[in-house]
């Protein structure tokens, strides 16, 4: 990469590029030149947020911020998620318009310059479409990732204030001062913060789409999986709900009714198939139950957080302890109730795995992921 030079040196940042990156380390060089090339003659400040990626990433951020002061590095360690990167991010600076853009090279810094008129010129947000007329999205994704980015853009339009064709675009620009205002109610969870800003403004939102490319990318690889689908799904039910529920419960609460079925399969299987007395195999029921939840929660509900290596198998083996207790009572009450034909065994594995469920909610959110 040419040597940066700072063109502004004595004027503050105008705009501030906030890139959320995991993994990143081989696009920082290359997007840095391509910025310094988009924004010429512009005041401005790059902020990498990285969530302490293994490959450096941070590190590669810093030996570019030590020749060229408009860039900043801010290292995580201990928590991650795109969307708190991004708010945290966008807090971080002082410069009164603020953009958003990943750090793979797939959104079209060329742009920002038209990004940055729209809302100089009265728009609230600009965002980077590739659902406009002269946007184009099929050379950034593989086929069954634009299927699933096109019916996640279908449902995401039911709930917006505001008419967006790309509403999960997380290419975009707005001012700063539009972020403090709706950053206490924004979930800061999942990918797609774009979506949680628009669901979050008020009504009458002026939003100005401007049409890109969205490129294909040429190192590392996609962030995009099962899970964050499943993250933007609570998103949409936190905003449909006002956030009345808070959207980590709604996550537990949906492995929690996984875990249900799992116990009532495994209940089954274990009093039928194997012919175990009904103790027995409620726990056994319990003991599959828990496990799935632990496995799932770790995945989803603590996604930010998620335990690996040692870590995990100590969380799991706390996880069993402390969710011990709540197993005694489901196998208790349970056992009791069919004893004493209040229920048949079917309610009763219901009413005990339920009562599991609530207790490891406690016990997850203060002991097991929090021990980290």
């Amino acid at each position: 990469m040419a040597a940066v030079t700072n063109s502004h040196p004595l004027l503050p940042a105008r705009l501030a590029v906030v890139i959320p990156v995991y993994r990143e380390a081989a696009n920082v060089g290359p997007l840095v030149a391509k910025l310094q090339a988009a924004l010429a003659g512009i005041a401005w400040e790059a902020v990498f947020v990285d969530d302490d990626s293994p490959d450096g990433t941070a590190g590669r951020v810093r030996e570019i911020a030590a020749r060229d002061p408009r860039i900043r590095c801010i290292q995580r360690v201990g928590r991650r998620g795109l969307a708190s990167a991004c708010i945290e991010g966008m807090l971080s600076v002082s410069a009164p318009f603020v953009a958003v853009m990943d750090g793979d090279l797939q959104h079209d810094e060329a742009i920002l310059p038209a990004m940055l008129a729209a809302v100089e010129q009265g728009a609230d947000i600009a965002v980077g479409s590739r659902h406009v007329e002269g946007g184009h999205a099929a050379g950034g994704f593989s086929a069954a990732r634009g299927a699933l980015s096109d019916a996640g853009t279908r449902l995401a339009q039911l709930l917006l204030p505001v008419p967006v064709r790309d509403p999960m675009s997380g290419f975009f620009l707005l001012r700063r001062d539009l972020v403090e205002q709706a950053a206490p109610r924004l979930t800061g969870r999942g990918f797609k913060i774009l979506l949680d800003l628009l669901l979050t403004l008020p009504r009458g939102t002026r939003v100005v789409e401007v049409p890109y490319a969205f490129r294909a990318r040429e190192h590392g690889t996609s962030k995009l999986d099962a899970t964050v689908l499943l993250e933007f799904a609570g998103l949409l039910l936190d905003k449909a709900t006002g956030g009345t529920v808070p959207l980590r419960f709604l996550a537990f609460a949906a492995v929690g009714a996984v875990g249900v079925l799992v116990h009532m399969l495994a209940l089954s299987l274990l009093l039928g198939a194997l012919g175990l007395g009904f103790g027995a195999a409620q726990w056994g029921a319990t003991f599959v139950a828990m496990t799935t939840n632990f496995v799932l929660n770790n995945r989803i509900t603590y996604r930010d957080a998620r335990l690996k290596g040692a870590a995990l198998w100590r969380g799991l083996v706390l996880f069993y302890l402390v969710c011990g207790l709540g197993a005694a009572a489901n196998v208790g009450i349970a056992a009791l109730l069919v004893r004493d034909g209040i229920l048949a065994w079917g309610l009763a594995g219901a009413a005990g795995a339920l009562i599991t469920v609530v207790w490891n909610y406690a016990v997850s959110s203060t002991l097991v992921w929090r021990a980290r």
